[in-house]
């Protein structure tokens, strides 16, 4: 299922805790991000307010299988807080742009899964874009995650050059959602899950 929290909907509650808890493992526990940590269990920073939105992909059980974070770039958010020297010029923004954070794929998932919830989120990213009047992704990811990201077959471009940010090299990049985004993805085979049922609860 694929739930969504923000102005469309709202996941539920066991949804939102288990997308927390699986940035835990992911970011923290296996990554070493320095993130905060609520209770122990929770990756929950200054961005997770009542502005972010979520897409969460979640099994019958709604157990966390892939998850992500679009933050609105008219406020305050990674890029332009974080990580600006990452452009060449300013950061994009507008009420049209939104930037992707916190993809994530859970631990507990084989080979094969990841590959099928990875390309069912992005496709959900990218179908939600349309439906929510977005015509550019932005966002920060290490340089191999970079280069898989461009090579989608969506609309991507660098912001700039990789920068070497403490022990890690990192980029920056937007992407252009168009009514034909979906369509080039599937072209490079990435494909939507046909299992997934849109689930927004009041």
């Amino acid at each position: 299922m694929l739930f969504t929290q923000g102005d469309a909907g709202a996941a539920s509650d066991a949804a939102m805790r288990a997308m927390f808890e699986a940035r835990k493992r992911v970011f923290v526990d296996l990554l070493g991000w320095d993130l905060p940590v609520l209770a122990g269990r929770y990756e929950i920073d200054q961005f997770d307010d009542r502005h972010a939105h979520y897409l969460i992909l979640a099994d019958a059980d709604q157990s966390h299988l892939a998850s992500a974070r679009l933050l609105p770039s008219i406020r305050p958010h990674i890029l332009d807080t974080l990580f600006p020297e990452l452009c060449d010029e300013a950061p994009p923004s507008g009420p049209d742009t939104w930037e992707i954070t916190r993809f994530c794929l859970d631990r507990s998932l084989r080979a094969a899964e990841r590959r099928l919830w990875r390309d069912a989120l992005v496709q959900g990213l990218a179908h939600y874009a349309l439906e929510h009047h977005i015509t550019t992704y932005i966002g920060v990811a290490e340089q191999a995650w970079l280069q898989q990201i461009l090579a989608f077959g969506w609309h991507a471009e660098p912001l700039g050059p990789p920068r070497r940010i403490g022990t890690t090299m990192l980029g920056a990049l937007k992407i252009d959602i168009t009514p034909a985004t979906p369509a080039l993805l599937a072209a490079n085979g990435i494909h939507p899950a046909t299992s997934i049922v849109q689930a927004e609860a009041a």
